[in-house]
């Protein structure tokens, strides 16, 4: 994600083959024709059926709108093997799902999904009954032995939103499992679920910064989510070649 700033195009354009920028809305191409997910807008660009992916609902969709690069850059290639800690009942990973395997898991990729909460799992188990290529998994993030044996090799993109103490060093300990070398990591942090030091949120999102580079890691953005989501970031990271 290196170099100046980009120049946006206007007008509709692709982020991937399954991806649209539609005057600042983002579309992703329908895996499962006909069907929302959660009452999203469904709409036909070219004869084919797109969903419309709600930026307030996602922090992907939030920080690709946000990214002062490429917003197609945070996006994983298609047809990988790709993790995401949080997966919460599925909003963002219907749409990744849409980009990184397509109708019947055509491009043959695979989604790893971790959540903690019961009520999530049967969320995404329902969902990826129409979806091959979605791996739901009830789990802890913190936990890796519990789950980490679904992924035997490193992946080259992995994004992370939980609710839980500790962001940094789940984030931090994740990418060092299972991130591949040159692999992007996507964190998604609220500052209210980190240690507060009485700083200001600017000062903690900086020090969170810090802890990233100091890990060994490049930063190369940090998105503002605000009017999307209040009070969060989306830190992008990538793990330095060995």
């Amino acid at each position: 994600m290196g170099g100046g700033k980009q120049r946006r195009q206007r007008g509709p354009r692709h982020l991937s083959p399954a991806v649209r920028l539609e005057r600042r809305t983002l579309w992703t191409q329908n895996a499962v024709t006909g069907k929302a997910v959660y009452g999203e807008s469904l709409r036909k660009f070219s004869g084919k059926e797109h969903r419309r992916w709600d930026p307030t609902r996602s922090k992907l969709a939030a920080g690709m709108l946000r990214s002062k690069h490429d917003p197609g850059l945070l996006l994983p290639e298609q047809g990988t093997t790709v993790l995401y800690l949080g997966a919460g009942h599925g909003t963002s990973v219907s749409h990744l799902y849409d980009h990184l395997c397509g109708n019947n898991n055509r491009f043959g990729g695979r989604l790893v999904c971790v959540d903690i909460a019961p009520r999530c799992l049967r969320d995404l188990t329902f969902m990826a009954k129409q979806r091959p290529g979605l791996v739901p998994v009830l789990g802890d993030a913190r936990q890796h032995g519990a789950w980490g044996v679904l992924l035997p090799t490193k992946v080259p993109w992995l994004f992370q939103d939980v609710a839980q103490a500790g962001q940094v060093e789940i984030f931090l300990s994740a990418c060092q499992r299972f991130l591949q070398p040159g692999g992007l990591g996507l964190l998604s942090l609220k500052a209210a679920s980190e240690r507060w030091t009485g700083e200001g949120e600017a000062a903690l999102f900086s020090s969170v910064e810090q802890r990233l580079l100091q890990a060994g890691y490049a930063v190369p953005e940090v998105i503002e989510l605000t009017g999307y989501e209040d009070n969060h970031r989306l830190f992008v990271v990538e793990k330095m070649e060995a």
